[in-house]
């Protein structure tokens, strides 16, 4: 039997999951702390990853030197228990390269409004 969930879910129990690590190995009131530190230094994989839409918002500009064409991508997603709506720059082989912008939200219908809307 094969069980799929949002990549969200999967998000929110990673991010338990290192809090509760962190917490075993440096103390209970590091774990949590360390945790936010991970996730901000990988801040645009972390946001890429826990995306549940996409949407192609069109060709992001280079520099004629770059090799690498890039894209610009809006991205609705949950991470760390909260909602976000993001700009993020991929490549063609669906890599993320950086984030433009990201706005959270507390509520789902609120993102999802946001994500349509812009």
């Amino acid at each position: 039997m094969t069980m799929v969930q949002p990549i969200s879910a999967a998000a929110d129990r990673v991010m338990a999951a290192l809090v509760s690590g962190l917490e075993i190995e440096f103390g209970r009131g590091a774990g949590e702390a360390l945790a936010h530190r991970f996730l901000e230094a990988e801040e645009v994989d972390f946001h890429w990853d826990a995306r549940l839409q996409e949407r192609w918002i069109g060709a992001y500009g280079r520099l004629e030197e770059d090799d690498v064409e890039l894209d610009r991508v809006r991205v609705l997603g949950r991470l760390d228990g909260r909602w976000f709506v993001a700009v993020m720059i991929v490549d063609g082989d669906g890599n993320p390269h950086g984030m433009m912008g990201k706005r959270s939200f507390g509520r789902a219908g609120d993102a999802r409004r946001a994500f349509a809307e812009a």
